[in-house]
Parts: structure tokens; sequence; C-alpha cells
């Protein structure tokens, strides 16, 4: 039935007939004096004028060029003009979704936190956020089983973020390596990302320096920070953080329907790597899980330091107690650090000078299958990117990160 809709639809351009006699002429000819089929001069575009009407318009707009060179400065012309309303419609965009006011020259309203799904980064924020003052904004998905504190995630950022994946064929477990910002950014201007919905609200939220010092934390954005990016008035900074990718990655397969350990491995390398690739320029304070963990008074402190002295993000109200950290974090958070730990095995590799040691475990996997195999491809990567986490190299520049297949 289909076909024979399109068959209809297309009926006048397929019995149209052409010129029977080409004359030899110019190219430049043919487009001053173009050959329209009379079974198409009525014919109406999808909210254009005939397509009689559209010859005759280019047919007056030619007649003043002579020449091959005159045709393609024309072109050339009608190409910027193009840009210009692209970058017009982008600008546009920016004047609705969040308010036009600007902080000091070099004063940033806010940061990101970025991290891999179940590295710590909802008690860092939410820390941050209870504590010391940062503005998170509203609505935000609620709490759950497996994280009762709450996730401190802007539920329209959260979606657009889905929106933008979805329409690559990426989601938050699946295929994330291959997303592309630049695809986002065209997917806006063409209109088949839609940013109506949800985007508006949460830029409008980014962008408004009346909401500084703010905060906004989604594992996603790891992936699509450089679309937000172009689209923000404001450079964020950054908070990074990381954990053990054992214990993420065990976590993950507690938590998710027919996770795999080597699953959960290859997420967290992609979204670390990306997360350090597309943070790359902005001013980034670095920590890790277990640095928090081990000293949460004093290291959440220096990370809100860190971002007021060191990124010039704007001050917040409040300084940490140690009685909003008892409050907040639950000693159970450990129990994935112990898990692990009684898993682990004989010493299997060594780095930093035998600093950071990286230990077999007992994997659930039938050993010298395929699975298997993967599995501690993967530990071995990932490993050898946390020790040089550890130790600084992976933050550097020219730093290798591996090819994943």
């Amino acid at each position: 039935m289909t076909y024979a809709v399109v068959l209809v639809a297309l009926w006048p351009l397929l019995s149209a007939k052409g010129p029977e006699h080409v004359p030899k002429r110019r190219p430049i000819d043919f487009l001053k004096k173009p050959h329209i089929p009379p079974s198409l001069k009525d014919i109406h575009l999808p909210g254009k004028e005939k397509i009689s009407d559209m010859a005759l318009s280019m047919k007056k707009k030619l007649q003043k060029i002579n020449t091959e060179e005159e045709l393609f400065e024309q072109a050339k012309l009608e190409f910027e003009i193009l840009k210009k309303e692209k970058e017009s419609k982008r600008k546009k965009l920016l004047r609705k979704a969040g308010d036009k006011k600007t902080l000091p020259e070099g004063q940033r309203s806010g940061f990101m936190v970025l991290g891999m799904h179940r590295s710590g980064t909802s008690m860092l924020s939410g820390l941050l956020h209870t504590s010391c003052g940062y503005t998170v904004g509203g609505p935000l998905i609620g709490s759950a089983a497996d994280n009762e504190k709450g996730f401190f995630e802007r539920i329209d950022i959260v979606l657009q973020n889905d929106e933008f994946m979805w329409k690559q064929g990426v989601w938050w477990a699946t295929n994330v390596i291959n997303y592309d910002w630049k695809k986002a950014l065209t997917g806006l201007e063409d209109g088949t990302v839609d940013f109506k919905v949800h985007g508006e609200s949460g830029l409008a939220f980014l962008n408004n320096p009346d909401n500084a010092p703010w905060l906004q934390k989604d594992p996603r954005m790891c992936i699509t920070l450089k679309t937000w990016l172009k689209l923000m008035n404001n450079e964020p900074a950054i908070v990074f953080t990381y954990r053990h990718p054992l214990e993420v990655a065990m976590s993950l397969k507690r938590r998710e329907k027919n996770f795999t350990i080597s699953h959960g491995l290859r997420l967290w390398i992609v979204y670390n790597m990306r997360a350090i690739q597309n943070s790359k320029g902005l001013c980034i304070v670095r920590s890790s899980n277990d640095a928090i963990l081990a000293d949460p008074l004093h290291e959440v402190q220096r990370i809100s330091d860190d971002l007021t002295t060191k990124c010039n993000v704007v001050q917040p109200q409040f300084k940490l107690t140690q009685e909003d950290v008892d409050k907040f974090i639950d000693p159970a958070l450990q129990h994935n650090k112990k898990e692990r730990a009684a898993e682990e095995k004989e010493v299997i590799a060594e780095y930093n000078d035998g600093k950071c040691k990286v230990y077999g475990f007992e994997s659930q996997e039938e050993e010298g299958g395929e699975e298997w195999k993967r599995e501690h491809k993967l530990y071995g990567m990932a490993m050898k990117i946390y020790c040089d986490f550890q130790s600084g190299k992976a933050y550097e520049d020219d730093y290798e990160w591996p090819e994943l297949s």
C-alpha cells in the first residue's frame, strides 16, 4: 500500500517529458532558461510556492550573471546568507532558553560533576548541594532503593541527554562510544532532535547567572558535554571523580538485569575516557570516590574551595561540617569495597612503582572461555587507567587511551 501511495505522489515527475533536443550552450545558459515540464509547473512544494514561480524567481536572479565565475560568487554569497541564518537561529534558541545577563569577566556561575554511573557522583553532589548550598534547581529525579539519598539530577537535562543519544542509536549503557556531539547540534538546527520539551528549561537554568553557584550532575554528561558547551552562554568548571572499575562493574551487575562484569568494565573505560577528553581546556577539580570516603569532610570542602580559588566559580554560602557529613554519608557505602576485597586474589600487575597493585578476582565466567577472556582483557585496560588516574598520567594531553573494538 505504501508503495502505491508513493507512486501516485510521484506520477507527475515520472510521466513528465524532458526536452527532445539539447542545443550546445554553456551551463549558465541552461540556468538562465530552465526547462520546466508542463506537468510540473503547477505543483506546489511543501510550504513553498509553485515550481514555475520558483523557476521565474531564479531566472530573474540569474539574468544579471554572465559568466561561470559570477555564478560561483553568487553561490558563495547564498551560502554565507544561509550560514548566517543558521547562526541567527542558534542565537535565538539561546536567548529563548536562558537569561542574557552575564557574570563579571572570568567568573563562572557553576560546574558540572562528571563521573561514571555508580561512581559516587550522587554522594558528592548531595554533599555539595545540601551542605555547601550549591543550587541544583528542579524537578529532580527521586531517590531509589540503590540511591536512598537521591541522585540530584535535573529531570529535564537527563531526558534531553537521552534525546540526544536516542537520535544516534545510543543509550546510557549501549553504543555510547559512538555518540557524536556535532551530529546532535545539527539535529537541533534541522529539527530532528527535539529541544523544546526538556532542553530549553534545562539550558535556561544553566544560562541564568541568578542560579549561581549552581551544580549540574548527570553521568550522561560525560558523553554529551560538548553539545551542551556549544549551547551555554557561560563556561562551566568541571568536578571529575572516579571509582575502582571492579566496584562499579559489580554494582551495575547487581542492579541491572543481564549485565555482565565485562559490560560494566567497558562502560567504565568509555565514560571516564570521554569525561577527560570532552572537558579538555576547562578548569577541572579532580577527586576520587576513595578519597571522598576516606575523609569526606576535608575532601569535599577542598573540592568546594578549589572551585572558588582555582576555577573562579561563585563562592557558595556555607562550609561543610562534620554534622552534615554524618547525616548524609551511610557507612554501608563501603560495602562494595569490602565485597571487592573479598574477591581479590593474587597481585597480577603493579603500576606507579608498586603503589597501585592490580589484583586478580574471582570470575563467574567459565575459565578460558571467550567471555572470560573479554572480561580479563577489559579489566586489565580499566585497571591501567585507574592507576594512571592515581598518578595523574591519565590527565595529560598526550595520554594514550586504549582502543575499544
